[in-house]
């Protein structure tokens, strides 16, 4: 279980950096990552509670991460 939460937030990172480095967002980088790891921590404790979510807990990292970055407003954003 330890290995999956540290792959998840991995796979956060990644993600929040990689919306920002091709436009797909506009907070700064750290804010990016910090928006998708705590969107993937969530996600990744629901799974953990309910066991709602995907097979894999990659996928379900990925779609957590780019869920947060569309849900989470910020005051940048026009």
């Amino acid at each position: 279980m330890f290995p999956v939460l540290i792959g998840t937030v991995v796979i956060a990172g990644i993600v929040g950096y990689a919306a920002e480095k091709s436009g797909f967002t506009h907070n700064g980088y750290v804010q990016s990552i910090i928006i998708c790891v705590g969107g993937a921590f969530l996600f990744y404790f629901v799974r953990v509670m309910f066991g709602i979510g995907f097979s894999s807990p990659g996928l379900n990292a990925i779609l957590s991460s780019i869920g947060a970055l569309i849900i989470v407003p910020t005051h940048w954003r026009r």
